[in-house]
């Protein structure tokens, strides 16, 4: 009975054994990813750049924050562009949820280079997976939806909703990479509690809204392969934001303890 329900707002599996697997493969790794995270067994990124002991310290090669970043990204968005000539005569479906992965990650691109002020370096073992998981991903939503073409549309239409969840996300992602960014003076590289938009509520809100953009990813796409990316990225960073809130807690005595980690009043 569940299942039938849930059916109702997907297109039928595709025959492509990859987009199958890969439904799986997307969802157990990044929930893994997001557990470890809890553990303490960190992607070296971001204020977890340097958390591991002085021996892997020493043998860890590793990149600028800005130019690990400008690697997280750039593949996912030529992946994204590139569709546009590759599946040329797509739906109208299609060329929105192509736009909408082009246009996510043209903009983190822009953040990369214009927005984010940077204090720390990104371990190449970290950003490798990372790029190639973002690559693999945007390619494979798009190619799933590609292989819906000639499928009849799902009996509950999600695109609209999901194209409301998109902007949402991503305008609200932006402002508060916005607000973090200008924490920081001229040359100042410390650490400081944000302020501002949500962060009085979460210590997370840039991650909550990519969670609400990735889920408006899936209801434009309609697909397994789509809900399964929203779901893995939400166990993700779940984790990841948890990690985070702790990372704060010890860092700052000031910090307060009714900030949750992502979900206002809640988590």
């Amino acid at each position: 009975m569940a299942m039938s329900v849930f059916l109702n707002f997907l297109f039928p599996p595709p025959p492509s054994l990859f987009v199958t697997a890969m439904s799986v493969i997307t969802v157990v790794s990044l929930a893994k990813a997001g557990f470890n995270e809890v553990k303490g067994e960190h992607l070296n990124y971001s204020k977890f750049w340097n958390v591991n002991n002085a021996i892997a310290k020493k043998q860890m090669k590793k990149l600028s924050s800005r130019n690990g970043m400008l690697l997280l990204y750039t593949p996912a968005f030529l992946a994204g562009a590139a569709s546009f000539l590759v599946f040329p005569n797509e739906s109208f479906r299609s060329i929105i949820l192509q736009g909408a992965v082009t246009v996510h990650f043209f903009k983190r691109l822009f953040e990369v280079l214009f927005v984010h002020k940077y204090s720390g370096s990104m371990a190449l073992d970290s950003a490798i997976p990372i790029t190639l998981s973002y690559f693999i991903s945007s390619a494979t939503i798009i190619y799933a939806q590609h292989l819906t073409l000639e499928f009849p549309e799902p009996p509950i239409d999600l695109l609209y909703p999901g194209i409301v969840l998109f902007l949402v996300g991503i305008i609200g992602n932006f402002y508060h990479h916005y607000l973090l960014s200008k924490l920081r003076g001229k040359g100042e590289k410390e650490y400081k509690i944000p302020k501002g938009g949500l962060f009085g509520y979460v210590i997370c809100p840039h991650y909550l809204f990519e969670i609400i953009e990735f889920y408006g990813f899936s209801f434009i796409s309609q697909t397994l392969y789509g809900f399964s990316f929203a779901l893995g990225t939400t166990f993700y960073l779940l984790g990841r934001s948890y990690a985070t809130r702790r990372w704060y807690l010890s860092k700052f005595e000031d910090f307060p303890k009714n900030v949750k980690a992502i979900i206002p009043f809640f988590f």
